[in-house]
């Protein structure tokens, strides 16, 4: 008999599993120290621009001013040339989400090819081979298409899907998974009818792939992830959730988007148990939810959550839910409440009693309650530990319609957010969608799309360098495991 000693490592033993993976990680995203300090610098910017658009008006009497109010917009929207200095939109984030670098300082990439026949072996011009790649990119299209994802889209980091200039629809299998990555700008895209995928290899990098178990079929699946912002995006008709953040996910803004026809449209953490989502911090920042919504808009588990200058049209159930003690700030919003009477209140602490969540921190400031809704406030000694929030009074929410009268996709003649038949155009590959009761029309976004295809200064990234130490720093976990042979 002979003692052997085999070196066996944790995340090898861990690998089984997402969830397993995410226990024992150890590069957990780190929150921002002082959220209530991110919530002040969002309001000083909306009430900035605000104050903006107001002075130009009274000096040059001119009621069609660019400026909105809306401080993420007018920071890029306002520049006649800014299809030639795309990248620009990477500096005009708020909120938790806006250190989100996407590819800025990479190359252009130009989607040429709308198919997405090959989930392992991607052909270069396809979606797919853009969002794998390791250096920064700024993924752009030169015409409108439907991309039928076969399986869900799995991103590398630091990459933009900019859909400016073109109407761009992601549908199928998935659809968007941004799994422990970081620095991922989605901007400009239609993404619905996403239905469950899987139990196939999908490939991740150019030098990996692997087996995938089903998907829930969200819109959008942030895991593990860090530094992601998702602005102007129209999301409807998906399996699961439209946006889903979990696993200690965090530095997340979520704005400008247009949210309808689904039932549960965001949830934000994975379960009431799961610590590192006490760290989760989220902006949900001038979106609309629209018609046809039910709940969870979003529904909370643990984190710090600032909803703010938001509208929200209706719901059949609740609007946020949450459960695990979540921190929920929400500040100028417009709720509409349901003809139904027994549907007014706003907020909805999930199957938890009275006595478990009267310390909840949980806040109305300056939002506007229409036909009956209500919002149920809680937190012992709430005034002082928001007292940093407030000493920025939130806009008031009578400016709700100037502040997200562009939410969703942006298209000429503004925004037209109802669903439908897809136009099939020169790279659509079919017929696409059929109009009927669960589909809805898009007019085609008809903007030209300009700018140049040569490549920026070579990205930059210290992204190998950081995954070479984080690699190396796992041999530390190694133990062993003594094991008995026969000679």
């Amino acid at each position: 008999m002979l003692s052997r000693h085999y070196i066996v490592m944790f995340f090898l033993l861990s690998s089984f599993s997402p969830l397993a993976i995410a226990t024992f990680n150890l590069t957990f995203p780190t929150p921002h120290p002082n959220p209530d300090v991110v919530v002040q610098d969002v309001q000083r910017r909306v009430n900035a621009s605000i104050s903006r658009r107001q002075t130009l008006q009274i000096f040059q009497q001119d009621e069609t001013t660019c400026l909105t109010g809306n401080p993420i917009d007018d920071c890029w929207k306002c520049d006649p040339d800014w299809p030639n200095n795309r990248q620009r939109l990477a500096d005009c984030a708020i909120g938790f989400g806006q250190y989100a670098l996407g590819g800025k300082g990479g190359e252009y990439y130009i989607v040429t090819d709308s198919s997405d026949d090959d989930a392992v072996t991607p052909k270069p011009g396809t979606l797919r081979y853009a969002v794998i790649q390791p250096e920064p990119l700024w993924i752009v299209f030169p015409s409108s298409m439907l991309i039928k994802l076969k399986q869900e889209l799995i991103f590398n980091s630091y990459k933009t899907l900019d859909g400016r200039g073109a109407n761009v629809h992601i549908v199928g299998g998935g659809c968007i998974t941004l799994q422990y990555v970081s620095n991922v700008i989605i901007h400009n895209i239609h993404i619905h009818h996403c239905v469950q995928s899987g139990e196939a290899n999908v490939r991740s990098s150019p030098t990996h792939y692997g087996w995938r178990t089903e998907s829930d079929g969200d819109g959008i699946s942030i895991f593990g992830s860090k530094d992601i912002w998702i602005d102007h995006c129209s999301l409807s008709h998906c399996k699961d959730g439209l946006i889903d953040a979990v696993m200690g996910s965090t530095g997340i803004t979520i704005s400008n988007n247009y949210f309808s026809h689904h039932n549960e449209v965001m949830l934000l953490g994975h379960s009431d148990d799961y610590e590192p989502d006490t760290g989760m911090q989220v902006t949900i920042a001038f979106n609309h939810f629209g018609e046809k919504l039910v709940q969870r808009m979003p529904r909370c588990r643990r984190g710090y959550i600032h909803v703010v200058n938001n509208d929200f049209t209706q719901w059949e159930m609740y609007a946020i839910g949450g459960s695990g003690n979540p921190t929920i700030n929400s500040q100028g919003n417009r709720y509409t409440a349901p003809s139904n009477h027994n549907a007014k209140e706003v907020t909805k602490r999930v199957d938890t009693e009275e006595g478990n969540w009267k310390d909840w921190n949980w806040r109305s400031e300056g939002d506007i309650m229409v036909n009956g809704a209500f919002f149920v406030a809680s937190g012992e000694g709430v005034e002082v530990r928001y007292e940093k929030a407030y000493s920025v009074e939130p806009k008031s929410a009578v400016l709700i319609n100037q502040l997200t009268m562009h939410s969703g996709v942006l298209g000429v003649g503004g925004r037209d957010n109802n669903l439908g038949k897809w136009s099939s155009g020169a790279n659509s590959g079919g017929t696409g969608f059929g109009s009927g009761d669960d589909n809805d029309d898009y007019d085609d976004y008809s903007d030209e799309m300009s700018g140049s295809n040569m490549p920026l200064s070579p990205p930059f990234s210290n992204s190998s360098l950081f995954s070479l130490i984080i690699a190396m720093s796992s041999f530390s976990l190694l133990y062993t495991i003594p094991l008995s042979s026969m000679l």
